[in-house]
């Protein structure tokens, strides 16, 4: 197996650009014996729970009592202890030994993206208990805090309380202010009635954030609370709480998904009651993060087993490699997996910056943010599933063969184009960030700014990126003062190009940097704006080896 430092300098060439000189020496380290790890003993370990090791549901006791716990096999049970123990989650939120200071989101993430290639299933329910762990880190009393908090985050000195996020019910899904499971006040505390239909991690959490109605309170959004509720009272047994059934899903089946069923559940109440939703929507757009970031790490995966498949496999005399129609594909797929996770990454550090001090950052950089995650996790969830088609595609007949890893990536990328809101509730997210702060004129000014600051290396190059962003400016001024139903009608396409259109500007930028890097650029460009038949540059081929194999530094080609 080769070392990450060969497989993917690019992740480290992101990492680089975003952590201090102590911090990266840390990561670098720390990320190589991880990554083999994760490719090993992880991948291992992946196979099995996928294929006869899937959660399960033990109902009742053998007294017929309702304990409704739900059994995970060994080796999934050693990749979570093991994963928590490098402090994935934990050291966002208190210091690593060696260094005496805290990490930060961008390791995380990285460690995050390099799990997503094994064991995204299992990623799952570390993303919720990173979620857990902000919520109750940043807006939980001080009293909920010094009880759960050090739980949440554990690293192996005390009991880890996984997390988990329960949002929706039967009746309202992406609706959540159809929302109705109640909470009835009881002291210092409250007792939650009702039902959650698609709850991650259940049976597994030791706490969860959950969203209900205190009686009395408003209707719709407004009238929602976020509680936390332990999973179990201190003596054991269940609080309040029963599984009704796990979801069979049609992959990532390490995570147990359920119906909860809550029955006088003991629930404390996060922060401000008037607050329910924002705080979920918090906790949320991390969620979207880890789901960007567990699709590009899909991606890379897709991409390592198309190549290395490529380069073993004969065909008509010839290694598949040797055929220009593969190398144009695995050319392809490299620039679109290294401009994405980029972009990815570039994203994650304002989001560090952003969620480190949520009360210091502007309306306008939240903002900003959040338009960026919807943009980011709606692309890369949608790339997910194309790498992972492409890979069984260069497989052939094998890669449908579950011996294989690509069916597994392929039933286990489908889940993040629903997962934290499909592609129409994210184009809805970018409508909503268009009215309320005009982000729409934001993204306008800066992606010429961009563009204008180019240089001459790689300017000839962003010509129809530049035609692009007077089409989206055209279409904007033309959409503006147009019923809600034109918009909406629209709303998908103008977040699409947009995305296209900071993917490009990524990608140009990156391509100032060296020759392989612009011929990325150039890829990436073609790719995205240029789809005409005739490809009299055919640089997918002729800088195969450098671009894909990352061989050798041609001289830079002269710009038709």
């Amino acid at each position: 197996m080769k070392p990450l430092c060969e497989v993917d300098p690019n992740l480290l060439a992101n990492l680089k650009r975003h952590l201090d000189d102590e911090l990266y020496r840390y990561a670098e380290e720390k990320l190589a014996s991880f990554y083999e790890f994760c490719l090993t003993d992880v991948d291992r370990r992946a196979v099995h729970t996928d294929r006869e090791g899937q959660p399960r549901l033990i109902k009742y006791d053998r007294f017929g009592n309702d304990i409704s716990e739900v059994w995970v096999n060994e080796g999934y049970e050693q990749t979570a202890k093991q994963t928590y123990e490098t402090g994935i989650v934990g050291y966002v939120h208190k210091p690593i030994p060696e260094l005496g200071r805290k990490g930060n989101y961008v390791y995380s993430y990285a460690q995050g993206y390099i799990l997503s290639q094994a064991e995204p299933g299992f990623y799952c329910p570390v993303t919720l208990t990173m979620a857990t762990a902000y919520v109750l880190e940043h807006f939980a009393d001080e009293k909920l805090k010094a009880m759960y908090l050090p739980h949440v985050i554990s690293t192996g000195e005390v009991e880890l309380y996984e997390g988990a996020t329960f949002l929706t019910e039967r009746q309202g899904g992406s609706d959540v202010g159809a929302n109705a499971v109640r909470a009835v006040p009881c002291g210092d505390h409250y007792k939650l009635y009702g039902e959650k239909y698609f709850a991650s991690n259940a049976g597994r959490c030791g706490v969860a954030l959950v969203l209900a109605r205190i009686d009395g309170s408003g209707p719709w959004t407004k009238g929602l609370s976020l509680f936390l509720v332990p999973w179990r009272k201190e003596d054991g047994t269940l609080n309040g709480i029963s599984i009704r059934r796990l979801k069979d899903k049609l992959g990532v089946r390490a995570v147990p998904s359920a119906e909860v069923v809550f029955d006088g559940a003991e629930a404390y109440v996060v922060g401000d009651p008037r607050k329910g939703l924002y705080y979920m929507m918090e906790a949320l757009n991390l969620s979207r993060v880890c789901n960007a970031v567990a699709s590009v790490g899909i991606m890379k995966r897709a991409l390592e087993e198309a190549k290395q498949y490529a380069e073993r496999r004969t065909a008509f005399g010839h290694v598949l490699t040797d055929y220009p129609m593969v190398r144009e594909t695995l050319a392809n797929l490299t620039a679109r997996q290294e401009v994405e996770t980029s972009a990815c990454f570039d994203m994650i550090a304002l989001f560090d910056r952003v969620m480190a001090a949520p009360h210091e950052a502007s309306e306008a950089e939240k903002a900003w943010l959040r338009l960026l995650i919807a943009l980011l996790k709606m692309r890369t969830a949608e790339e997910a599933i194309a790498f992972s088609h492409e890979a069984i595609e260069m497989h052939g007949g094998n890669g449908y063969i579950e011996d294989f890893v690509t069916p597994r990536l392929l039933r286990d990328a489908q889940v993040l184009t629903v997962w934290e809101g499909t592609a129409n509730i994210l184009a809805l997210e970018v409508l909503r960030l268009m009215r309320k702060y005009r982000i729409h004129e934001r993204f306008a000014a800066e992606m010429q700014e961009r563009l204008e600051r180019l240089t001459a290396e790689v300017k000839p190059l962003a010509r129809p990126v530049e035609e692009g962003l007077k089409e989206l400016v055209a279409a904007l001024a033309r959409l503006g003062g147009q019923a809600d139903e034109v918009q909406t009608f629209h709303a998908k396409a103008i977040a699409n190009r947009m995305c296209d259109l900071y993917l490009s500007i990524i990608a140009l930028e990156r391509g100032q940097e060296n020759d392989r890097n612009q011929r990325i650029a150039e890829l990436f460009v073609r790719h995205v704006w240029e789809r005409g038949l005739v490809d009299e540059r055919m640089t997918s081929v002729r800088e195969f080896d450098l671009i894909v194999r990352c061989k050798g530094a041609s001289a830079p080609l002269a710009h038709s």
